[in-house]
């Protein structure tokens, strides 16, 4: 993510589902290294699965439209589905990714999606820690890119289209 003095660093909503704690202490770190090194500001959000994270963050864009206002630049979820004995794993993981990109596309988002889905503990774990795939790191890093991306379309930062109404 370029600086530039007359932009301001941007500001991310997390949301993490803490499921899995250890597996979400991980993610997280690699999640906020890579936000502080850009100098970007964020705020946290607990939820308790991934099932839940579309709705979090759809909260907080139906507060935007309500209160006409701009909190956040850009958007990440965390979590961790892993498979186990029934079908709860292919629901959970479809319906949080759909529910996703469906808010993506509607509101035209900066996400960076780390909702890890795996068969075991050890692969979460093994894609969560930053010392080793750090796909926490690697959800902050996209949603900064898409903030990039909106800027090279004149939709980021929003401040300088419309005095920070609207959705983004």
């Amino acid at each position: 993510m370029n600086k530039s003095d007359d932009v301001k660093p941007p500001h991310i909503m997390i949301v993490e589902a803490r499921f899995y704690d250890e597996i979400a202490d991980a993610a997280m770190d690699g999640v906020t290294s890579a936000l502080d090194a850009v100098g970007a500001t964020y705020e946290r959000f607990q939820v308790a699965g991934a099932f839940e994270i579309p709705a979090a963050i759809s909260h907080a864009l139906i507060q935007q439209d309500l209160y006409d206002t701009h909190r956040f630049d850009g958007y990440i979820a965390l979590g961790c589905v892993i498979r186990g004995e029934t079908t709860h794993y292919d629901i959970i993981s479809e319906e949080s990714a759909r529910g996703l990109m469906d808010l993506s596309l509607e509101y035209g988002l900066a996400l960076g999606n780390g909702i890890l889905t795996v068969e075991n503990q050890e692969q979460a774990m093994d894609r969560a820690m930053k010392s080793r795939k750090d796909k926490g790191g690697e959800a902050a890093r996209a949603c900064l890119g898409m903030i990039e991306h909106k800027r090279a379309f004149n939709l980021y930062p929003r401040e300088e289209i419309d005095g920070g109404a609207g959705r983004s």
